[in-house]
């Protein structure tokens, strides 16, 4: 038989985990393993009950197509927790799913990535949540200084960093520097509000309500922050408002602009509010350095290259930028000691 000394095998069963409890997604990485899970941060659940019947994935095939017996819904909204319960449920039905479902397990300490705006009621429930689904240890950190970690930007440098960073509920836009965001400017717009200003204007143009869904691969597959002359169009299915019957028409890639421009507003100036507040010897460090962007909204079309017509700095999109988030709140599990003054006290 073989034995396992002590420290060893606490090291393996420890499973000390970042998270990205993001409003689309949940980003889990486990220490010595890297990222072991990547689901939508949707739940289903039994109707007046927490009883989880699926989460992730799964889950999210069920929006907007649930019997009165179960409720899908997304417990995060705007970079924050909507609903405790749910968010619970979803977090701890996750977890288990990463220990493979064992009844048992060590509690983990987790690092969990929040927005830069948050509350400090806010952060206590993703405290809670997290405490509730198994951990024994909590530490926070700022979405944005743990995207600039995982971008690979050298944040423990006496130098300025600025990193965008476009959720699926927030944007947040920050300057670092010596393991520290100097200034940070966070607009609750991100994924979603471009979903739903694709679904207002379809709505309002052509009286055909759409999903978010729906919206969402609009987005994707033809969404855009800068027209080019070739042009893109997609087949959009939803329900005549008029008549009451399902209806399908094509929409081009000049209308998805044109209902994007109000959220791509708020992202730029947002952007310029950080670089008019930076310290005048990190802005002439940006000049050379120049602004990199996270989070999935960085993945829109032509984003990087209306921001950096519209502040004249040179902008690139990280190589991982749905990822950045966990890889810098891992970066820090696995390097507490160096990165501890970046976490939320």
């Amino acid at each position: 038989m073989k034995f396992w000394p002590a420290r060893r095998l606490f090291s393996f069963f420890s499973n000390d985990m970042a998270i990205d409890l993001g409003t689309a997604n949940t980003v889990i990485y486990v220490k010595n393993q890297g990222i072991v899970l990547d689901q939508p941060s949707v739940v289903a659940v039994k109707s007046q009950t927490s009883e989880v019947l699926a989460a992730g994935n799964k889950a999210k095939l069920m929006l907007g197509k649930t019997p009165e017996s179960i409720v899908a819904s997304r417990p995060m909204r705007d970079g924050v927790i909507a609903n405790f319960e749910l968010t619970e449920s979803m977090l701890r039905y996750f977890i288990r799913d990463v220990h493979h479902n064992r009844k048992t397990f060590v509690r983990p300490r987790m690092i969990v990535g929040v927005p830069s705006g948050i509350t400090q009621v806010e952060k206590r429930a993703v405290e809670d949540s997290a405490k509730q689904a198994g951990a024994r240890e909590i530490y926070t950190i700022m979405e944005p200084m743990a995207a600039a970690i995982g971008a690979g930007l050298p944040v423990g440098e006496p130098t300025g960093n600025m990193i965008v960073d476009i959720g699926g509920g927030t944007t947040e836009v920050a300057i670092i520097s010596l393991k520290d965001v100097v200034y940070c400017k966070s607009a609750r717009v991100g994924g979603d509000e471009m979903d739903k200003a694709i679904v207002q204007y379809v709505k309002r143009k052509y009286n055909l309500l759409i999903g978010e869904k729906t919206a969402e691969t609009i987005k994707i597959k033809i969404g855009t922050a800068i027209l080019s002359d070739e042009a893109n169009q997609i087949e959009v299915k939803g329900r005549d408002l008029v008549t009451g019957v399902p209806k399908t028409l094509m929409l081009t890639d000049a209308e998805v602009f044109e209902a994007l421009s109000e959220p791509i507003s708020v992202i730029i100036d947002a952007v310029r509010s950080a670089l008019e507040n930076a310290p005048p010897e990190l802005s002439s460090d940006l000049v050379d350095r120049g602004i990199m962007m996270a989070g999935g909204g960085a993945m829109l079309k032509n984003l990087d290259i209306l921001i950096s017509k519209e502040t004249g700095l040179p902008v690139q999109v990280a190589e991982n930028p749905l990822l950045c988030v966990v890889l810098g709140a891992g970066k820090v599990l696995d390097e507490l000691d160096f990165f501890r003054d970046a976490l939320l006290k």
